[in-house]
C-alpha cells in the first residue's frame, strides 16, 4: 500500500472510533426541539432593572413619594434610587462602633436576617440636602429617626469611623471605641456592603 493510502486508512479508523465513542453520548442528549407554548421574552421591564444610583425620584409629600416603598411586611423601606432596603422603624438605642456591627448582624426584621451597617455613602444617599431635622426627603416613611449621629461601616482611620448626622446631613468622624450612649444605628440590606 502506498503511503497516502496508509494515512487515509488511519484517518478513517480514527474517525470510525470517534463516531463510535460519541454515539452513546448523542443518544442521551435528547430531542433538540424548542419548548412548546408561546415564546418567552428575555427582556426586562424598567421595574425589573436594578437602580444605577443615577436617578432622582423627588418626594413632595407622604402621599407623593415615588422614591420609597414599604416592603417586608412593613418592616423595611425600599429606596428605589439605590435599590437598598432600609430598616423602617429605627431602634433608639445607641452603641459604640463595634457593637453597631453586631446589632445589625443579629437583627431579624420582616422575617429576614442579612442586615448590616451601611457604608457612609449609602447612609449619605438618604440625606436630602435642603432639609434639616431630619435631613431626609419630605414624605419619607421612616419612624423614630433621631436628629443625631448614625454610624457607618466606613473607617476614617484605625481608631475612628464615619457617621452621618441626620439632623444636618453632614458626615463626621468619631472614636470607634467610645462608650455606649453615643451613636445610633440604622441597618440596611443589599448593596455592596463593607
Amino acid at each position: 500500500m502506498k503511503r497516502g493510502g496508509t494515512i487515509k486508512l488511519a484517518v478513517s479508523i480514527y474517525v470510525a472510533i470517534a463516531v463510535a465513542m460519541l454515539l452513546p453520548c448523542l443518544s442521551h442528549a435528547g430531542i433538540l426541539e424548542p419548548p412548546s407554548g408561546p415564546p418567552v421574552s428575555t427582556m426586562k421591564t424598567l421595574d425589573e432593572i436594578p437602580p444605577t444610583w443615577s436617578q432622582k425620584l423627588p418626594c413632595d409629600s407622604a402621599a407623593n413619594c415615588p422614591r420609597f416603598e414599604i416592603v417586608m411586611d412593613g418592616a423595611g423601606v425600599l429606596d428605589k434610587e439605590t435599590g437598598l432596603v432600609w430598616q423602617k422603624d429605627l431602634n433608639i438605642t445607641t452603641y459604640n462602633w463595634h457593637y453597631a456591627f453586631q446589632a445589625c448582624a443579629l437583627l431579624s426584621l420582616g422575617g429576614r436576617k442579612g442586615w448590616r451597617l451601611p457604608m457612609v455613602e449609602e447612609l449619605q444617599s438618604l440625606v436630602d440636602p435642603p432639609h434639616a431635622n431630619p435631613a431626609l426627603p419630605v414624605g419619607h416613611p421612616f419612624t423614630n429617626v433621631q436628629y443625631e449621629y448614625y454610624w457607618s461601616a466606613t473607617s476614617r482611620s484605625e481608631s475612628s469611623a464615619w457617621f452621618v448626622d441626620m439632623g444636618t446631613g453632614y458626615e463626621w468622624g468619631f472614636d470607634k471605641n467610645s462608650g455606649l450612649g453615643n451613636v445610633y444605628v440604622w441597618c440596611v440590606r443589599g448593596g455592596r456592603g463593607g
